[in-house]
């Protein structure tokens, strides 16, 4: 199994950017898609999850209005589209799959990724 992200980067306050997770080795389709992220000394954070079915998304209160999840099951892909970036979005964004009934925590999540770098300027 294999997540690999991309479109990480250095970006100003204000701009965007648009995350991407391409995932193989698995029946994509099954598994809720979640995106969290982690600076050095601080615990993985809960960015947001697309379920595996119906559509279902959930956000964290932190990036709520400013970051959209999205999945393409054909090309077995999840996004994390974040505008509106601020300087405390600075991590390392890992996207995650899940066969769990839960999705909200890292420990729900089996699957991980290398992740990408974001730095917000001020």
């Amino acid at each position: 199994v294999q997540l690999v992200e991309s479109g990480g980067g250095l970006v100003q306050a204000g701009g965007s950017l648009r995350l991407s997770c391409a995932v193989s080795g698995l029946t994509f389709q099954n598994y809720h898609m979640g995106w969290f992220r982690q600076v050095p000394g601080k615990e993985r954070e809960f960015v947001a999850t697309h379920r595996r079915a119906g559509g279902y998304t959930l956000y964290a209160d932190s990036v709520k209005g400013r970051a959209t999840i999205s999945r393409d099951n054909a090309k077995n892909t999840v996004y994390l589209q974040m505008n509106s970036l601020k300087p405390e979005d600075t991590a390392v964004y890992y996207c995650a799959a899940s066969s769990n009934i839960y999705y909200t925590l890292p420990i729900h999540y089996k699957w991980w990724g290398q992740g990408t770098q974001v730095t917000v300027s001020s």
